[in-house]
């Protein structure tokens, strides 16, 4: 059983890299052309979440060919790397966020992107679900970490969507930048949980 999850969470691993690569591009192209901070840190997002599911692979493709203990520091090394891309991701978005705010940068609106928001809006939730499973299944923190990053790309999901929503229909343009304050917050807040966990994990194994 544990032989079939472990196959299951590198297969969901593959899924999220593909699939979030090709998001990522389209997003910031969409973003780039609008000019829309929230959908260019929704691409970025996607880039992120294909970091941490690169993460992943790298730590179940060495499942069963190194020993427990080793295997034990590559899980806690997994957690660290996932918990830093949340702040890189959030970080990003603050900045352009109230770069935006303050110059009063208009962006356009975007019809791709709203079509990007909803599309991952029905993708992230089930991805989200099956890695939560899988990790509770196999006992690993890092797929755990991994799936709180695509829950904050399914928060993204439905904040780009407000966001470019306002825009597209009442030609609200403030709330662009707004929502990528927003999503600021739960990006940093999952930072922050992600290196606390990975910190407990280690003076638990003390």
């Amino acid at each position: 059983m544990t032989s079939k999850h472990h196959s299951r969470a590198l297969s969901l691993s593959y899924f999220t890299v593909g699939y979030n690569v090709l998001e990522g591009v389209i997003s910031i192209f969409a973003g780039a052309l609008a000019g829309s901070i929230a959908l260019i840190g929704f691409g970025l997002d996607s880039f992120v979440e294909s970091l941490s599911g690169g993460v992943m692979i790298w730590r179940f493709r060495k499942h069963g060919k190194i020993s427990e203990e080793e295997e034990e520091k590559v899980e806690k090394k997994a957690v660290k790397l996932i918990g830093y891309t949340f702040f890189i991701l959030g970080a990003y978005v603050l900045y352009e966020s109230l770069k935006k705010l303050f110059l009063h940068e208009i962006p356009e609106p975007s019809l791709l992107g709203i079509i990007i928001a909803i599309i991952s809006l029905i993708t992230m939730p089930t991805l989200f679900f099956m890695k939560r499973h899988t990790a509770k299944s196999i006992g690993s923190r890092s797929l755990e970490a991994d799936s709180k990053q695509t829950l904050a790309c399914t928060f993204l999901s439905a904040a780009l969507l407000i966001g470019l929503g306002l825009n597209y229909l009442y030609g609200i343009r403030w709330a662009d930048p707004a929502v990528g304050l927003i999503v600021v917050f739960f990006l940093i807040r999952e930072g922050y949980e992600a290196l606390k966990g990975e910190k407990l994990s280690s003076c638990c194994s003390c």
